[in-house]
């Protein structure tokens, strides 16, 4: 009789998309009913952000609080079941994503993370705190955004070795909206 082969359970997916959401908008709550629908993600998580390392002093919304509060609002109202987490905001300064996921790792380590990003941030990915050990530990799941082609950064990411995998939906739709386009124009009429 042959020995038994250990199979070994699939971690449920969890699906972070980070941002500050300073405002949330139609995009983001596009892309998490993308998420929701359209991914194998058991679960959806939008991690808010008290402040992002990239970020700092854009105004708008400086009360972290208050964002994390329009986020939860906002999800409630689209009838998403995505949750809303305040991690960050437990978490010392500075906030790198890097720390975060490996916190969550740690904490239920029965879940494998999936960082989503939009199609716009994946070029900086290489300029981010460990971006390499993101790219080396979690898959990225990235959503693709008008008038930035993301495929061959994407490829490139993924032609390195020991990268455990760069997924762009290029099917997905696209939304043109941004966070700092709204707050370009709330500061010019208030």
């Amino acid at each position: 009789m042959p020995p038994r082969r250990s199979r070994k359970k699939k971690k449920p997916v969890v699906a972070l998309l980070f941002g500050s959401f300073n405002p949330i908008h139609e995009g983001h709550l596009a892309i998490l009913h993308y998420l929701v629908d359209h991914t194998p993600a058991a679960e959806v998580r939008l991690v808010v952000s008290p402040q992002s390392p990239f970020k700092a002093g854009q105004g708008l919304v400086d009360n972290a609080l208050e964002r994390l509060e329009g986020a939860r609002q906002a999800v409630a109202e689209a009838g998403l079941p995505v949750v809303v987490s305040d991690v960050e905001f437990h978490l010392p300064e500075p906030w790198y994503t890097i720390d975060t996921l490996r916190f969550l790792q740690a904490q239920e380590p029965e879940k494998e993370f999936v960082l989503v990003m939009g199609g716009d941030n994946i070029p900086s990915l290489d300029r981010w705190r460990k971006g390499d050990e993101i790219l080396r530990d979690f898959a990225i799941w990235v959503y693709p955004r008008p008038g930035t082609d993301a495929a061959p950064v994407c490829a490139q990411f993924n032609a390195r070795p020991g990268v455990k995998g760069v997924r762009l939906f290029a099917e997905a739709p696209q939304n043109p909206i941004s966070s700092t386009e709204i707050r370009a124009r709330l500061q010019k009429n208030p």
